[in-house]
């Protein structure tokens, strides 16, 4: 299965935040993100383990309580069910790989499964 980005539907998460769903599979999914400088996502948390790249800009992130900027080409893990927050420094860019596949935040529910 291939999958084209510029084909994708955009899902609006937050103020300037839109994700694309780019599939899933039983053990994990994949999401691309762009963010607006400035725009963020609150302290949240969820069982699945999640992995990401940043592909352009940069993040402040806290993890756990752990803070620090990132910027292209720098990476994060989240473990299982542990606080954490994203802020965009300028126009952001990022995939994440989430394992197990989440379902429980609309509207990435059944989309471009494998």
């Amino acid at each position: 299965m291939f999958c084209y980005l510029d084909k994708l539907e955009e899902h609006k998460v937050g103020p300037g935040v839109i994700g694309k769903y780019l599939g899933s599979g039983e053990a994990m999914n994949v999401m691309h993100w762009n963010f607006d400088d400035k725009a963020a996502l609150p302290s949240h948390h969820h069982a699945a383990v999640q992995f990401g790249y940043i592909i352009k800009g940069a993040f402040q992130i806290d993890i756990g309580g752990e803070k620090s900027l990132l910027k292209a080409g720098d990476s994060y893990f989240v473990p299982s069910n542990v606080e954490h927050a994203f802020v965009a420094v300028g126009e952001t860019e990022a995939i994440d790989v989430f394992s197990p596949a989440r379902d429980d935040v609309p509207p990435w529910k059944n989309q471009n499964k494998y």
